[in-house]
């Protein structure tokens, strides 16, 4: 009977360190290219606003972070740096700064998507029309399954 328990007991560690892994993996594995050197410079030299991911940030941990620089034109959002990888992982803009998951979902409706990221050494993404980055100050990364905060950074 004892020797059932440690087994089954043995099996569901295994089960659950396989499961965190591949949540952990799976972003990792399936996440595109990420955007060339050129690309990211060339969006440097065009961008009106810049800002900075710092790792230090209030609901950034170990496994939640983002550090490097963002920066800002009326068509693109680029990042050289880090983020800890993740899932479903969204970019938005917001009228405040916000640096932890409970000022963010407080003021959530109030913020403005502006896309998917799926790559986690750099990204540029396009601003969809419509939208006046300098309506806005703060670009914030939001892990929406599992509402996580992951970084931001104040641009104005």
């Amino acid at each position: 009977m004892v020797h059932r328990l440690i087994r089954l007991l043995s099996y569901a560690v295994i089960f659950l360190f396989g499961f965190a892994a591949g949540m952990y993996a799976l972003p990792i594995l399936t996440a595109p290219a990420s955007p060339s050197q050129l690309e990211l410079a060339n969006h440097a030299q065009r961008a009106l606003f810049s800002g900075e991911f710092k790792r230090d940030l209030a609901g950034s941990d170990a496994l939640h972070y983002g550090q490097g620089q963002v920066r800002l034109s009326n068509s693109a959002i680029s990042f050289v740096g880090e983020l800890s990888p993740g899932p479903d992982y969204q970019l938005y803009l917001a009228d405040r700064f916000i640096d932890n998951e409970t000022d963010f979902l407080a003021y959530k409706g109030t913020f403005t998507r502006v896309a998917s990221v799926n790559t986690f050494d750099g990204f540029l993404v396009d601003v969809p029309q419509g939208i006046n980055i300098a309506d806005f100050n703060t670009v914030i990364v939001w892990c929406e399954s599992f509402d996580e905060f992951i970084s931001a950074a104040k641009y104005q």
